[in-house]
């Protein structure tokens, strides 16, 4: 008998407490005030008690439950968490995040799930209709944070190995969303040694076990010039067209240094909103994600350099235009680049380790993320160099980001593909109380045997 047939069921179906769950988690409001701003209502604190709640019936305990303090933000901490932190000093106390364990004290091996509970702005109306849940998470993450517990639910109850040879962490986190990316979520539980021999993100990857993911890094392009009356427009700097013609640049040039493991995203151009001025300060932002330290590294300095190629350009064009001689000659002195976010890891798995992932996508039966495919940021950023020695770290969902209208109004799941998403669960616990060796390596079981024994 296989593995495979040992655990047959390709769907567990949520309970009605747990469809309950669902909806009690979808109707709070998690969003924090890095997306909807300061003086938001944040009910983490009382989402992340309902769901422990519910872990507790399967027998889960509380490890952690805890906010983050401001001297524990790293130097690498993004612009926006700080100056979030700048308005409100009370702004971290509102993002707390927990852990959860479950099983032995001296496991086989551990299995770490980590979900997030705060969402992007933009409450929606819950409700459930044609097999699919509506409302804002239902996609990412709390309907696959319900599904993550059906599923261990359906473990226990059909493998008895699970409950005596695994220990199950969960972590329950706040900070994945608005431009954060766990700095203060995350990344301390991480650091703090709540993972395990397999680390699973739960994000939505249509089901397919992704190894590797990117990061991201952000610039400001400014121009902080002198404005002008619409009357005289040509006695200010005109910052609307130079930031226009610098995006227009960027967006043909970055892309190359970009090409295999990072996307160029040109946005966030912004001046003025009036027709009567001409405005002399804007700034234009440039999202830029990465898969590895190179790709980095080459972004950043393709940054410098073509924006320095685009003001010369700029400035050679304009130089004899009436409207724009002024802002063509103080181009490059009133422009300047500034860094929001930088130097965040990349999980970047090993060959080693990619090998590992595609044994235990093939013993599990689940389907691996498509080579050629784009991936995409979370998270799990934080679970490669800092994790434990030998770990192998997964990102494993259900739905699609864009599918399922995932920061966007309409967001969704289908319920079947929950159910689908808590049966892989089921089978992968199963398996791996049964086969720990998949995610455990040899080397650092016996070097953590020796140091439990010695």
């Amino acid at each position: 008998m296989t593995v495979l047939d040992r655990a047959r069921p390709v769907a567990v179906p949520l309970s009605g407490a747990e469809l309950d769950l669902l909806a009690r988690l979808l109707r709070l409001p998690t969003a924090g005030p890095l997306e909807v701003g300061p003086g938001a209502t944040v009910e983490l604190w009382a989402a992340q008690r309902v769901y422990a709640r519910a872990a507790a019936e399967l027998g889960f305990t509380v490890l952690r439950h805890a906010a983050p303090r401001p001297e524990e933000l790293p130097e690498l901490t993004p612009r926006a968490v700080r100056d979030a932190l700048a308005a409100d000093p009370g702004f971290l106390a509102a993002q707390p995040s927990l852990v959860l364990r479950l099983g032995p004290p001296a496991p086989a091996a551990t299995v770490m799930f980590n979900v997030h509970l705060d969402t992007v702005a933009g409450l929606e109306p819950v409700r459930v209709d044609g097999g699919r849940v509506y409302g804002r998470g239902a996609t990412d993450a709390k309907g696959p944070a319900v599904a993550l517990l059906a599923g261990i639910r359906a473990a226990l109850t059909t493998e008895p190995e699970v409950a005596t040879r695994l220990a199950v962490l969960v972590q329950a986190v706040a900070g994945e969303e608005g431009g954060a990316l766990g700095v203060f979520g995350t990344r301390p539980l991480v650091e703090l040694g709540f993972t395990g021999d397999l680390n699973v993100f739960c994000e939505p990857t249509g089901r397919r076990l992704l190894d590797r993911c990117t990061a991201a890094m952000t610039a400001c392009v400014r121009v902080d010039g002198e404005d002008a009356i619409d009357d005289e427009p040509a006695a200010g700097h005109n910052a609307t067209v130079l930031l226009g013609a610098l995006a227009g640049h960027l967006a043909g040039t970055l892309p190359a240094a970009a090409a295999g493991d990072g996307q160029v995203c040109v946005a966030g151009l912004h001046t003025g909103t009036l027709h009567n001025r001409v405005y002399g300060s804007g700034r234009l932002l440039l999202n830029l994600s990465y898969g590895c330290t190179a790709t980095a590294d080459r972004l950043a300095a393709a940054v410098d350099r073509e924006v320095r190629t685009g003001l010369a350009a700029f400035a050679q064009r304009h130089a004899g235009d009436p409207l724009l001689a002024r802002t063509a000659a103080d181009a490059a002195a009133v422009t300047s680049v500034e860094w929001l976010k930088r130097d965040l890891p990349a999980l970047a798995p090993t060959r080693p380790a990619r090998v590992r992932a595609q044994r235990l996508a093939e013993a599990a039966g689940l389907a691996r993320w498509p080579a050629g495919r784009p991936t995409f940021t979370c998270d799990a950023i934080w679970a490669g160099a800092s994790a434990r020695a030998g770990a192998l770290t997964v990102v494993f969902g259900p739905g699609e980001l864009a599918a399922n209208h995932a920061h966007a109004a309409g967001e969704y799941a289908e319920l079947a593909e929950l159910e689908r998403f808590a049966a892989d669960v089921a089978r992968l616990l199963g398996l791996l109380a049964r086969q720990p060796e998949l995610v455990r390596d040899r080397t650092d079981r016996d070097r953590t045997h020796r140091e439990e024994v010695g």
